[in-house]
């Protein structure tokens, strides 16, 4: 292996091939869209170089709700951080002790990451629809009419909707990841742990945790950046509606560059999106990283 890894031309010739093509697909169109933001251009004329005005602009006297998008981005971060990685940890817990039907409890959590954005989406349109949605049909049979409600229609309760589906179909990732760090962990650790008489939830807190934080902190960072540049399933639920009360920055991106064809200003909120996701990942390598050293 050390021979292998000491030939610089065999690393280089393995290498080069997905360098060129990562560089193709995902660092070119960056510097692209670096140029494009500081044009006032509509896709198909001329672009007028306007230096930092499009990021100006993001600010200061905006009238198009760049600012509530990034709040409502934020919150979905803070539920993703606070919500959706504690409750994938305490499921991957409970299914690695070997409870019964193990196997069927870690494929029954992980289907709704594979299946298509899409679909998730329209099922729960159906779930939440006002007339003949399940949600409200489960309400009337418990005699809760008064709870029935237009979920995704509504600008007080289509955030949360919205929301409370990305954070429960990403559960069953983190819960995977987390599940497979833990099934690493040597076994001769926890039958040490049960002779001192420590229970299960010393256990989890001790030994579990402590071992699984390298792999605690991919899964914040991949929910947090997630929620970051979350577009598909928010697109598809409500586009941004209703009043804009599910806008998020990249949906708003969508639509000034495509529905409003513009292109240069649009291209400042993706270049802002990036590097929100840059300082937010530093930050949290940062914060891991002195939480090992305490």
């Amino acid at each position: 292996m050390d021979k292998v890894l000491g030939n610089k031309k065999a690393i280089f010739i393995f290498v080069f091939p997905a360098f060129i093509v990562f560089f193709l697909v995902a660092i070119l169109p960056i510097f692209f869209s670096v140029y494009y933001s500081m044009l006032d251009w509509d896709g198909i004329g001329n672009g007028i170089f306007v230096g930092l005005k499009n990021y100006i602009d993001l600010f200061v006297n905006n009238t198009d709700g760049f600012s509530f998008a990034i709040k409502n981005s934020f919150i979905l971060a803070v539920l993703s951080v606070f919500i959706q990685v504690p409750l994938a940890l305490i499921l991957a817990i409970i299914i690695s002790k070997g409870i019964k039907g193990e196997g069927f409890f870690r494929t029954v959590y992980f289907i709704p990451v594979i299946i298509s954005t899409t679909v998730i989406g329209q099922l729960w349109m159906k779930i939440y629809q006002p007339k003949y949605g399940l949600l409200n049909n489960i309400l009337e049979s418990l005699n809760l009419d008064f709870l029935k409600h237009n979920w995704l229609g509504s600008p007080e309760t289509a955030l949360g909707c919205a929301f409370f589906v990305i954070v429960w179909q990403y559960i069953g990732y983190h819960m995977l990841l987390l599940y497979s760090a833990i099934k690493a962990i040597p076994k001769s650790l926890y039958e040490a742990a049960k002779v001192d008489g420590a229970t299960n939830f010393q256990t989890a807190i001790k030994i579990t945790i402590p071992l699984i934080m390298p792999m605690i902190k991919v899964c914040v960072t991949f929910a947090l950046i997630g929620s970051l540049k979350t577009f598909d399933l928010i697109y598809v639920l409500t586009k941004g509606g209703p009043i804009h009360a599910t806008e998020v920055p990249t949906t708003l991106m969508f639509s000034t560059i495509f529905l409003q064809n513009k292109y240069g200003y649009g291209s400042s909120m993706a270049i802002f999106i990036i590097l929100e996701c840059l300082i937010f990942t530093v930050l949290i390598q940062k914060t891991f990283k002195v939480k090992n050293q305490i």
